[in-house]
């Protein structure tokens, strides 16, 4: 590969970073440690990228110590393992002093965990995002040995989003009613639209996240796993969309696509689902109470970003605020986040944190309707399991402590819950 080519790239990349306005993130990286980013598409990893290089030239790095490469530029489609040492030949040409090596969406080259950590055992700095959960795999970490971070990146928290939209949401705000007010309406606007940064940036959001999820999600999971039976694919993901909230089994999911007249069979649909949430695009959570292998086999499924589920979604706010509330616990607590249903007590319990010692029920709204589940169902279960202390049930405007049966339960609006649990 022609030296000249990389540096075009190089130079063109710096020209970007250099003239880009970007909104800060929640994210620390060590100054000594190299870093793989991780995470969905679109959620902000090349942008975290371009903030880390920004941050070096502030502190006095010469942008020729950067060595930038976006391994989806189609100029590098041709590009294998054998020239990626190519790269560190230009940068010697570039600068005589310590290079810093960013490699955007580098698993598009077979092969490339031998070359990055031959960089790590030379003590260079180096830095790698990639869309796919097996980079994050311990297969993946072992080959590395040690000698990288992963970092998950999720698209914006409610937090993130306030702050990219210039919405004062400290605890000064919270008081003042024409600022809660602005709170209350972007909480909606999140709820239906999603954090994925660019989406914040469009006038018509459901249109753009229309498009990215053809061409960017379900395009990649097709491409990158040679999917033949697309329109399988695409129906399956479509009736998970339908069952959020609810837990599903494989075989129910696969009966659901053949009626449609689409074959496919049980096997086929467990690869589908796995393809996804190697993407990012979905993630479950297992029952508590069930054995293992029924555990694996009937989950809830639930997708990361909320802009993408409305897609599938017709008035079902109720699914959004549940969806939404799954994705901010799994983003902060993963493996501790389970769902409770028991055939033999009747407990039915939407999230279900024992580590935390933590229950947790969605509901739109708490009244007379719904208050035999939400309400009932957590006093049953403090009477059967007394390690969890914590109740509570999230709402999406209702706030009050509530006493029954001996049991505290606290109603939380969505957007205290959301800023709580960054």
């Amino acid at each position: 590969m022609e030296t000249g080519l990389l540096k075009s790239i190089i130079y063109n990349q710096q020209k970007i970073i250099e003239n880009e306005q970007i909104v800060p993130r929640d994210y620390f990286f060590e100054p000594n440690d190299n870093y793989i980013l991780v995470g969905m598409r679109r959620a902000g990893k090349t942008t975290l990228m371009h903030k880390i290089v920004q941050d070096l030239i502030k502190k006095g790095i010469d942008w020729n110590q950067i060595i930038y490469i976006n391994f989806e530029d189609e100029r590098l489609r041709e590009m294998t393992v054998d020239d990626l040492n190519n790269i560190t030949i230009v940068a010697n040409e570039m600068n005589d002093k310590k290079s810093y090596y960013f490699f955007d969406e580098i698993q598009n080259i077979d092969g490339w965990e031998r070359f990055a950590r031959r960089m790590a055992d030379q003590h260079e700095r180096v830095y790698i995002t990639g869309s796919n959960s097996k980079m994050m795999s311990s297969e993946i970490i072992s080959r590395l040995g040690g000698r990288y971070m992963i970092q998950y990146i999720t698209p914006y928290n409610f937090d993130e989003y306030l702050t990219a939209k210039n919405i004062a949401h400290d605890e000064r705000a919270m008081y003042i009613t024409s600022s809660l007010a602005k709170i209350l309406s972007e909480v909606n606007s999140y709820l239906h639209d999603g954090g994925l940064p660019e989406s914040l940036q469009q006038v018509d959001a459901r249109t753009y996240l229309t498009n990215i999820y053809q061409d960017i999600y379900l395009g990649d999971i097709i491409k990158r796993n040679s999917v033949r039976n697309k329109k399988s694919l695409s129906l399956l993901i479509n009736k998970i969309a339908q069952t959020v909230m609810h837990e599903i089994s494989y075989n129910s999911l696969t009966k659901a696509i053949k009626n449609t007249g689409n074959p496919i069979s049980t096997p086929v649909t467990i690869n589908y689902v796995d393809f996804a949430k190697e993407a990012f695009l979905l993630f479950d959570i297992k029952n508590y109470v069930l054995k293992f292998s029924e555990r694996e086999s009937i989950p809830k499924f639930y997708f990361l970003d909320n802009g993408i589920l409305n897609l599938f979604l017709f008035h079902k706010d109720p699914a959004l605020l549940e969806n939404l509330v799954a994705i901010t616990l799994y983003n902060k607590y993963k493996d501790d986040v389970y769902y409770l249903h028991s055939p033999k007590t009747k407990i039915d319990i939407d999230f279900y944190l024992p580590n935390l010692g933590e229950a947790i029920q969605v509901s739109w709204q708490v009244d007379e309707f719904s208050s035999e589940r939400e309400i009932n169902n957590l006093v049953q279960l403090a009477k059967k399991d007394s390690q969890i202390h914590k109740f509570k049930i999230i709402t999406m405007e209702q706030e009050q402590k509530i006493e029954k049966g001996g049991v505290t339960i606290s109603i939380i609006p969505l957007y205290k819950f959301l800023l709580e649990n960054n």
